[in-house]
């Protein structure tokens, strides 16, 4: 595979990764939060409405995981396509 479509196919898989964890973290942070939360505060999980629990503290909890997630899938796909700094030298 040549260099550029090798950075095309990577480029590609990262953005669609990022399109996939910001639509989970929009769904969280707005949707259950604004939007659904009269109907998610009928759900009690530990003596807290689900609707209040993910306006003041879960939406908060799930960005932080996808960060890991996004560093984790990012290594994994570094070492799928071998992506490392010693690439930028050579070009030069």
């Amino acid at each position: 595979m040549a260099a550029s479509d090798k950075n095309r196919s990577y480029w590609r898989k990262n953005l669609q990764y990022l399109a996939i964890l910001l639509g989970i973290w929009f769904v969280t942070s707005y949707l259950f939060s604004i939007v659904f939360v009269e109907q998610l505060d009928k759900i009690q999980i530990g003596g807290l409405r689900l609707g209040f629990f993910f306006a003041q503290q879960g939406s908060i909890w799930i960005f932080v995981m996808l960060i890991f997630i996004y560093a984790w899938l990012m290594n994994r796909l570094d070492k799928e396509y071998q992506q490392k700094h010693d690439d930028v030298e050579d070009s030069e």
